[in-house]
């Protein structure tokens, strides 16, 4: 099989009502809670920050916070990230790393997500603190240890080079991957 992008792009390419059967395959309810979602990522044994980055992944994806993805939010999410504009997806990214949501991320939020991401994706080439430091000196114009919507996208924008680490790094198609595909079970090809 080919690359990540070229699997995907054949997945968007069926028709919506093929898609609605994969998804009703994987959840008959035609709802996902958050604990389905982590049996079908196989969480069991995770770290207490990776646990965090899915149930926060999970908030953002249920956009009318009843406490399910329904299809039209899964699509809509898929949507998103795989065909998003570059603002729409900064402020996804956003929306994720402001854990407490009080329209600011600090060091450590940012932090604790980039070490979740790690500790699901297994790559750890860069230390978090490596990336956040890095990110903050190049961003954080006014010093201020914490960025704003407009100077995550702002800054995301000016710097290609953080960009490209963001999209790197957020990059959920894995996770798309295994809810529209059913987990592989243990033997199979």
């Amino acid at each position: 099989m080919g690359a990540h992008g070229s699997n995907l792009d054949e997945i968007l390419a069926e028709d919506m009502h093929h898609w609605y059967n994969k998804f009703m395959k994987e959840s008959p309810s035609g709802l996902i809670t958050l604990f389905e979602l982590k049996t079908m990522l196989q969480m069991q044994g995770m770290t207490e920050e990776a646990n965090s980055y899915v149930d926060q992944v999970f908030y953002t994806f249920d956009m009318d916070g009843d406490g399910y993805i329904d299809f039209v939010e899964y699509i809509a999410a898929v949507s998103l990230l795989l065909k998003g504009e570059i603002n729409q997806k900064l402020k996804w990214y956003f929306k994720l790393f402001d854990q407490d949501g009080n329209g600011k991320i600090d060091k450590e939020e940012m932090e604790t997500i980039f070490k979740a991401i790690q500790d699901i994706t297994r790559s750890y080439e860069i230390p978090p603190e490596e990336i956040v430091t890095l990110i903050y000196e190049r961003i954080d114009v006014n010093n201020e240890g914490e960025l704003t919507l407009e100077e995550f996208i702002t800054g995301a924008k000016d710097h290609p080079d953080i960009m490209e680490m963001l999209t790197k790094m957020m990059d959920l198609t894995h996770v798309l991957e295994i809810i529209v595909n059913g987990q592989k079970k243990p033997g199979q090809a």
